[in-house]
């Protein structure tokens, strides 16, 4: 086999923050490096995250004086992944994060920030924590990048006032809309008009956030490196010589070249979420494409190739649930913000409520299918008051007493997008909904909330609840409610921040073939491969923290540097 279009020591395909990571862990131990994607931009679906990594026993918190181990972190995983998971990759995972969190620290552009009030999704749990495992993207400049600035997945959220971004911390900050929110708004507003050459030239805020300012770090730090990425360039198949993964054929400016990958191909080319084929043969229906979140080149290239030369399959009927609002111009948002904040319920066709709206969001889905297979559920709807709409964000609704329902778009209400009712029966009846249901179920949920109580599903009793709720609704601050007119209500559908089966793959990132044993050459990480949280979410930035973990071990091991190396 000596045709080969180009020769390297370590081929990544795909360049969301796993194989970035992978990349620039690959050139600083000295490996030739390069990156193919297919999309016109880098970045993928991490670009559109809210760019957390979770990272337990990290070493910010113990600056921070919180207390954690890595047994801690192990005994926490065990539970949340019910033993579906293989111990050695867990303990791979706990040891390895934070080595990789600290070395991109000290070696490259990203930097992180402990989000020391952020608990667990299940704080409750041994070796839960009540804060500082999921670590927030510190801002980057976007000047940094120069030219590849345009070239970097656009995020289509506009930021606040259409203006100036938050970090994730900023974004709890600004929550209830209090004093405090006003004095951080007014600073930040400040700042951005004092930016007078991005202003003057038009330009959006120098000031990136969130998965934005994740990626921008890398792709600084791989320039730093001078490691090459090719755009518009998609990786077609895995060539195979003698058992061994040695390279990948491409297409590039419509041309096929053959490019030899001497120390192996990190797939790091993200889930199978815009492929609605495949969504529908793995998952639980009703299912498709057209709820995700992921980008648009999320189709599953990655997976397919690696089952080609014999990789196994783990975790395809999981992804990473959210609920999901989809606006009249067929773009979707997450709901995790607004859905714990007083003065709101989900309820099903019967009006009735279903789960703790409150609760990790994969749960909300869970809840969302489970009740669907009773009682039409997808969508369901979120039915609020006034008063949660006059005080809290709903989507890119800002509140009423900034919003009124008068300056919203005349198309959300004409599409039913968005619908009001000066009485609950009215609105039931607006979005075919049960309305003696409905009523029953707000007339005991009111009951119950003005003494902060939810006994049908415990929304508020767990820390993870309140941590997006308004500390200033007492007695408890998921809880109020529902009796100031007009009443709303939100089609609400089972989306997904991406899925999470995919190849399956031992402690170092290797692609495990149908009988167990690792597929010399083949690494995976990120959504292409099974996730190592299992059909779990432990906590903030469980997707990206493996991704970029698994890309880190999985460099490590092709160089020859890593634990379990020949």
């Amino acid at each position: 086999m000596t045709d080969w279009d180009l020769e390297v020591d370590f081929l990544v395909v795909g360049s969301g923050a796993g194989g970035m990571t992978g990349a620039l862990i690959a050139r600083d131990e000295g490996l030739d490096t390069l990156i193919v994607e297919k999309s016109q931009h880098y970045g993928g679906t991490s670009a559109l995250s809210g760019g957390v990594v979770w990272v337990p026993n990290n070493h910010q918190m113990a600056a921070a004086g919180i207390a954690d181990s890595d047994e801690d972190g192990l005994q926490y995983l065990r539970q949340v992944t019910r033993g579906e998971v293989a111990e050695a990759r867990l303990a791979a995972y706990v040891h390895h994060a934070k080595a990789m969190v600290r070395y991109l620290e000290q070696h490259s552009a990203v930097r992180f920030e402990a989000a020391e009030a952020y608990c667990d999704y299940y704080p409750e749990l041994t070796g839960g924590k009540m804060g500082g495992r999921s670590m927030d993207p510190l801002p980057f400049s976007r000047r940094r990048l120069g030219a590849q600035l345009r070239l970097l997945q656009p995020s289509p959220w506009s930021g606040v006032l259409n203006r100036f971004h938050l970090t994730a911390k900023e974004a709890h900050l600004i929550l209830a809309f209090n004093a405090r929110t006003a004095t951080f708004l007014l600073r930040r507003l400040l700042a951005y008009y004092a930016d007078v050459p991005s202003r003057l030239r038009g330009l959006p805020d120098n000031r990136a956030t969130l998965g934005q300012a994740l990626v921008g770090s890398l792709r600084r730090s791989l320039m730093d490196r001078e490691v090459p990425l090719w755009l518009e360039t998609s990786a077609e198949r895995l060539i195979v010589d003698q058992g061994r993964v040695c390279g990948a054929v491409v297409t590039r400016s419509g041309s096929s070249q053959r490019i030899r990958a001497r120390r192996g191909v990190l797939l790091a080319s993200g889930g199978f979420a815009r492929n609605a084929a495949m969504r529908r043969r793995y998952q639980q229906h009703p299912i498709g494409a057209e709820w995700t979140s992921a980008a648009e080149h999320d189709l599953g290239d990655g997976i397919l190739m690696g089952q080609e030369v014999g990789g196994a399959l783990q975790f395809m009927h999981c992804a990473w649930w959210t609920p999901t609002l989809k606006e009249p111009d067929d773009s979707n948002w997450a709901l995790i913000v607004g859905k714990a904040m007083p003065g709101s319920i989900f309820v099903n066709a019967d009006g009735r409520r279903f789960t703790n709206e409150a609760a990790p969001y994969e749960d909300v889905i869970k809840g969302q299918y489970h009740s669907h297979q009773a009682v039409a559920s997808i969508p369901c709807h979120m039915v609020f008051d006034a008063g949660y709409r006059r005080r809290y964000a709903l989507s890119r609704i800002a509140p009423s007493r900034i919003q009124p329902d008068a300056a919203l778009p005349a198309h959300y209400w004409q599409s039913g997008f968005l619908t009001r009712a000066d009485t609950l029966r009215g609105l039931a009846e607006a979005i075919a909904i049960d309305a003696d249901g409905l009523e029953a179920t707000v007339a005991k949920f009111n009951r119950e909330a003005s003494q902060g109580l939810d006994t049908a599903f415990g929304r508020g009793a767990s820390a993870s609840d309140r941590y997006y709720s308004d500390p200033d609704n007492a007695p408890n601050p998921c809880l109020a409610p529902l009796e100031k007119p007009p009443f709303y209500a939100v089609r609400v559908y089972p989306g997904d921040l991406g899925t999470k089966g995919g190849l399956r793959c031992d402690e170092h990132g290797r692609v495990l073939d149908t009988a167990g044993a690792p597929i010399p050459g083949l690494y995976a990480a990120g959504n292409c491969s099974a996730a190592v949280m299992g059909d779990s979410y432990p906590g903030a930035g469980a997707t990206l923290g493996p991704a970029m973990t698994f890309g880190y071990i999985a460099a490590r091991h092709a160089a020859g540097s890593g634990e379990g190396t020949d």
